[in-house]
């Protein structure tokens, strides 16, 4: 794993002929089967091995940074390029900030004392006229004019200086100027007003301010003050010409966790992109400091003045959508996702048009059977829908002349880009016509009536994603160029546009994204729009029910709109004439079955129509280039946006040890349960790895481990004091929909009660995707579970190799004898197996590097032994299976081939263990992985960099030697990541974790 290629990078030369100490041990740090020892690592006497210069690069590494001062290296794999003044007097900062940062936990404990203090003077010496302007419980009487509350909005145009306004809001942001003054910028969606609170003498006293300064980010507040003119225009607010003077102030609601990003954060403008991710820590509730006196030291958490904002990346913000949802930027997004189906409908409803709503349950395919979602419909298959395109010709063929709908489209298409998605809303039209090109002109008509209402009326939402989203405004002709399709294709050939495998984009193929993209530039160059129309489509890449062309059959009357050279719109004529779409489906094997209903409408006759589909968070997209579809989609669908669902079974081992409910809420408990503390008894540790563990849990029976309890679930996490660090190994023990309650408090208490710094390692990707997509932590992973799914269905079964060595271990008279599960292992055979295990350590090479001891006897209830004899009756291996939860069955825990023991003989026992528990999933543990993969916050240089040096080390320490024996055996990886805070990981960091697993 990646911790001994660390431990390589960062080890001292030992001696004058440059030699170090390599580790013999398996990189995951549990002894497992086979595993050759490594070699004793060298290092070139003539080279160059600055140790503060590797360290300080490793810890940038893991900061999230790119690599500063990158140069190729021309020394051998592996070494370091050495690092630039400037880089090494960052690492100094890096470790000057976590220094000031312990100082300041011991500061806020001050400040604490000192808050609780001043809640007691201010109870005694304020009149009731004074505490009732602030608080948590605002007036009744302020409820019956609550349709006056002013919106920020109004003020910027309605409101006159000098008058008296009430308003709900949420703070953005806190400005703390002294223990006497504060500013605090309060939000309504898109509009920011800056309001004043100032000591006063009799009215607004000093702890009114330092009580409202403490006030959490994004806490929704009720204000009451007057407007008044700033000294000079305010530029920290939408409303810069007004003020508010506040004279009474409220707690409505306030977060009750931590937030993993405040709104004032992510609505800076940065100008550094997601893949440099150098920004500045920052608290997750977005303060910096505050003061409870004059001169007193500023708390963190409690201001946000900062030279740099921090970066957050998309995914962080798609994970927290609830937060992102409300920064100005996406209000406005949103305003125009609105405003488009506002046009749409008003617009079409001039047209003559009627809005329908057709069913999402199909019994058929009306595109492709492929990308359709499947369900059960009470016994009977159905499908959703993939459009509303069957039910809107049915409502043409019923005499509806024209219709349009919004709602709802699904397609099981598995596209992880930027512009798919699973489930958007279609914006829809059918309508009968004379001609084909009836349809085209409403549609245009109709769309750039959409792009004429934006321009005009939503100038302040535009400007302000345009801070974000950087683009020019659209530009379309009076007009709409219209292009065949022949002819665009002919426009790429002629440009030198080639696909990426070389070949030539054909007129009767269907154009790639990239190839769309070229043409659009192209045409913008030659025609200035960013808006066009590809007309007459190939036939073979059209629906089956789309219209030929009457003069070319190759051809159809169909026809895609295009903005920014990529595709919102497939419309075309739809064939009416029940022969010819009967003899179209049957030329395409298409089915009719489920489709009865669809084809009755032909067959009593229906009239020329065309349509089209909109994608409407595309549209939004392209215009407003986001450049990601699910930025203008309110809660995204795409392949990966559920969770993963694994396949766990409802019933645990034990379940009076579950944690939802846990068992003091239980109701057949609670009433058998005589008195509170009978309730409150903690779930055995023991019981909860048997219900929810995976291997690396099994590490925390050691007594190196504290185990952290979760108050209201008694969930558990386990994890290590060192050099102050909270090394933490594996998932929380607690039913997975608990997770992100769980891992919330045990960091609260990591940081507040332990006061160390967390660094997370063998956790599985749905914790992954707390600590990287929520929290914004940087995570990584080069290491994977080694799992059987099925151990009756062993390869090794049919391998030569192993099988000779079986063949021999039996030969020499080695014999198993198993102790199933809550039998009881006699107690000779206990001291005998205990001598061979110290044998087995006095035999260990070089320094050892592990996640647990040999404890084979610790909770023997839940473990499984196979101990071998040779022909004498000496014990010569022995194999430990520990029980797992129902979803991860058992882990191989050890492994041992004790000194002297006859070739073969260790996997005898592993493949005898295996045979003794075919149907239960087993899993060997973790080791190191041929590739590491950087997951989340670090850069692009930095993963093409450490991926470099990663690969180099492997191959020369032999990482994956033992998971290429366990594959031999059946296994398959399973992706466990480490994950660390952003900064989180200075070189004291990475000299804990390599000095954790040689302890």
């Amino acid at each position: 794993m990646l911790k001994r290629a660390v431990a390589t990078l960062t080890k001292d030369s030992n001696g004058e002929n440059g030699h170090s100490k390599g580790s013999s041990s398996p990189a995951s740090g549990q002894t497992t089967p086979n595993a050759p020892p490594s070699a004793k690592s060298t290092v070139d006497s003539n080279q160059s091995t600055d140790k503060e210069d590797k360290k300080f690069r490793l810890s940038h590494i893991f900061s999230g940074h790119s690599l500063p001062g990158s140069r190729r290296s021309t020394s051998r794999a592996g070494s370091l390029d050495e690092p630039r003044p400037s880089a090494v007097k960052k690492a100094q900062r890096i470790e000057e900030k976590e220094r000031k940062a312990i100082e300041q936990e011991k500061v806020k404990e001050k400040i604490a004392m000192a808050r609780r203090q001043s809640d007691l003077r201010a109870a005694q010496i304020e009149t009731p006229e004074q505490r009732a302007r602030y608080g948590e419980e605002y007036p009744v009487d302020w409820n019956k004019d609550h349709d006056k509350w002013a919106s920020i909005f109004s003020i910027c145009d309605d409101a006159q200086i000098g008058d008296t306004v009430t308003l709900r809001a949420r703070i953005h942001t806190i400005r703390d100027v002294s223990s006497h003054l504060v500013f605090i910028v309060l939000r309504q969606q898109i509009s920011t007003i800056q309001a004043v609170l100032a000591e006063e003498n009799g009215v607004i006293t000093g702890h009114m301010v330092r009580w409202a300064k403490r006030l959490p980010l994004e806490s929704v507040v009720l204000v009451r003050g007057k407007l008044q003119k700033p000294r000079e225009p305010i530029t920290g607010a939408t409303t810069e010409q007004a003020e508010i003077k506040v004279q009474e102030i409220f707690l409505v609601a306030q977060p009750k966790e931590t937030l993993p990003f405040n709104v004032y954060d992510a609505d800076l403008v940065l100008k550094k992109s997601d893949d440099n991710d150098s920004g500045s820590g920052s608290s997750a509730n977005g303060h910096a400091t505050d003061s409870d006196g004059e001169g007193s030291p500023r708390d963190e958490n409690h201001s946000i003045e900062r030279h740099e904002a921090p970066v957050i990346t998309q995914r962080v913000r798609l994970t927290n959508r609830i937060i992102d949802l409300r920064t100005p930027t996406a209000q406005a997004i949103f305003r125009i996702n609105a405003a488009i189906c506002n046009n749409f409908r008003s617009h079409l409803d001039k047209s003559g048009f009627i809005e329908i709503h057709t069913p999402k349950l199909q019994g058929g395919a009306s595109e492709s059977g492929s990308s359709v979602f499947m369900l059960d419909y009470f016994g009977r298959p159905a499908f959703l829908a993939q459009s509303p395109q069957l039910y809107k010709q049915m409502c043409i063929a019923a005499d509806f002349k024209r219709v349009y709908e919004i709602g709802p489209v699904f397609r099981a298409e598995n596209s992880n880009t930027a512009r798919h998605l699973t489930e958007y809303t279609g914006l829809d039209i059918e309508m009968e016509i004379v001609h084909y090109y009836d349809a085209i002109r409403v549609i245009d008509g109709m769309l750039k009536s959409i792009f004429t209402a934006l321009r005009e009326n939503f100038k302040p939402e535009r400007e302000l994603i345009k801070r974000h989203f950087p683009h020019e405004d659209l530009v379309y002709p009076e007009d709409t160029l219209i292009l065949p399709f022949a002819q665009g294709v002919r426009i790429l050939r002629e440009s030198g546009y080639v696909e990426e495998d070389g070949s030539l984009p054909k007129e009767d193929e269907d154009l790639h994204t990239r190839a769309e993209i070229r043409l659009g530039e192209l045409i913008k160059e030659k025609y200035n729009t960013d808006y066009y129309i590809l007309d007459k489509f190939p036939t073979s890449v059209r629906p089956f029910y789309a219209m030929e062309d009457k003069e070319n059959s190759k051809v159809t009357n169909s026809f895609d709109i295009f903005i920014r050279g990529q595709e919102i719109c497939t419309g075309g004529q739809r064939i009416h004439d029940i022969e010819e779409l009967e003899k179209k489906m049957q030329r395409l094997s298409i089915s009719a079955k489920g489709m009865q209903e669809y084809l009755e409408g032909f067959r009593l006759g229906a009239p020329p129509h065309a349509g089209c589909g909109i994608g409407l968070e595309r549209l939004v997209m392209l215009y407003l280039n986001l450049g990601d579809v699910r930025l203008g989609t309110l809660f995204h669908r795409d392949p990966r946006s559920l969770p993963l669902q694994k396949n766990a079974e409802d019933e645990l081992r034990h379940p009076e040890a579950s944690t939802n409910p846990p068992p003091w809420k239980h109701p057949r408990v609670a009433l058998k349960a005589d008195a509170e503390s009978e309730l409150r008894d903690l779930q055995p540790l023991e019981k909860l790895i048997a219900n929810y563990g995976d291997a690396s849990n099994t590490a925390w029976l050691d007594d190196r481990y504290k185990v952290w309890r979760h108050a209201d679930t008694g969930a558990a996490v386990g994890y290590s004091p060192f050099k102050g660090y909270a090394m933490i190994i594996g998932d929380p023990l607690c039913d997975k929909t608990q997770m992100t309650q769980v891992v919330s408090a045990f960091l609260q208490f990591i940081k507040k009660e332990a006061k160390l710094k967390p660094i997370w390692m063998m956790v599985c990707e749905e914790v992954e995707e707390i600590l990287g997509g929520r929290l914004n932590w940087c995570s990584l992973s080069c290491s994977a579970e080694e799992r059987v799914e099925d151990p009756a269905k062993n390869p090794a079964r049919n391998d030569p190799e192993i099988q000779k060595k079986v063949r021999h271990a039996r030969k020499e008279g080695v014999k198993i004898q198993d102790y199933s599960l809550n039998e009881d292992v006699p107690e000779e055979v206990v001291r005998e197996t205990d001598e061979r295990i110290e044998d087995w350590r006095k035999n260990r090479k070089g320094e050892q590097v592990h996640m647990t001891d040999v404890h084979p006897w610790r909770d023997m209830s839940h473990r499984v032994y196979y101990i071998a004899r040779d022909s004498s009756g000496k014990v010569c291996a022995m194999v430990v299976l520990h029980q797992l939860s129902p979803q991860h069955g058992w882990h191989i825990k050890w492994a041992l081939d004790f000194p002297g023991a006859p070739n073969g003989t260790i996997e005898h026992v592993i493949l005898h263990a295996l045979e003794n528990n075919a149907g239960n999933r087993m899993t060997f543990g973790a080791s190191a992985t041929s590739t590491l993969i950087a997951k989340h916050g670090l850069s692009k240089m930095t993963t093409k960099w450490l991926t470099k040096a990663y690969n180099s080390l492997a191959e020369h320490n032999r990482l994956t030697n033992k998971g290429e024996f366990r594959q031999k055996l059946g296994a398959v990886e399973d992706r466990v990541f480490i994950c660390y805070p952003r900064h989180g990981l200075s070189p004291a960091g990475i000299q804990a974790i390599i000095g954790f697993f040689k302890q």
